[in-house]
């Protein structure tokens, strides 16, 4: 019975600490932005992104994950390939500062508490809620007209590996399909300014975060008992 009693002891913190290994890290890439002013390339970034992000691993196939990322986001008419586009010359910039939490699945295994180098690629979605200025174009001239916020879905896809022991090196690129027609100042909020909006007033904007990541994994290992 001590015995069983024993073993039993070993494998309840096996369950548990091994599905609760933890990652905290930094994000480092770039941004661009998809809507009704600039180019339409989805994924080009031209301005700097940065943030931070922590894991918890609940399985070596899946973790939750929760971040902070910023970045300028911007467009300008004679970039695009639209003659529409490059005739009418309007540009703009803006601000992002998003805060995500979500689901991110490994394609292959990705144990942790196993130090031999593994490599799998991943996918990550959940909700994003982010804080920009809600801008408006007037005369050809770009202007804020207030604070704003809004939700946005992000689509990640990305391929990482752990390059030592406590380690882990991601590249990855995720599109935010966003809740908002304004990042851009094409479909400005304020009734007062309805006389200027322009472009698809149907479709969403997107804006694209590109990188790498680099996180450090800590917590304690899963516990091995001699039979």
């Amino acid at each position: 019975m001590k015995k069983i009693f024993n073993l039993l002891l070993c494998f309840f913190p096996f369950i548990t600490l091994n599905a609760q290994i933890n990652e905290i890290g930094v994000f480092l890439g770039g941004s661009n932005f998809v809507g009704d002013v600039g180019s339409t390339t989805y994924i080009n970034p031209d301005k700097l992104a940065f943030g931070v992000l922590y894991k918890w691993n609940k399985s070596p196939r899946h973790a939750y994950r929760f971040s902070y990322t910023q970045s300028t986001v911007s467009g300008n008419d004679t970039d695009s390939n639209e003659s529409g586009r490059n005739k009418r010359g309007y540009s703009f910039e803006n601000k992002i500062k998003e805060f995500s939490a979500g689901l991110e699945f490994n394609f292959f295994d990705f144990n942790l508490h196993d130090y031999h180098t593994k490599v799998t690629p991943y996918i990550y979605t959940g909700i994003s809620a982010f804080f920009y200025d809600d801008l408006y174009i007037s005369g050809g001239v770009t202007r804020k007209d207030k604070d704003a916020g809004s939700f946005a879905i992000p689509m990640t896809l990305g391929i990482k590996s752990n390059i030592t022991p406590h380690f882990v090196i991601g590249a990855e690129v995720g599109a935010r399909y966003t809740f908002t027609d304004n990042i851009d100042g094409s479909n400005p909020s304020n009734s007062n300014l309805s006389n200027l909006r322009f472009g698809n007033l149907n479709n969403n904007d997107w804006y694209v975060f590109s990188g790498i990541t680099l996180t450090y994994t800590f917590g304690q290992k899963p516990c091995y008992c001699a039979e």
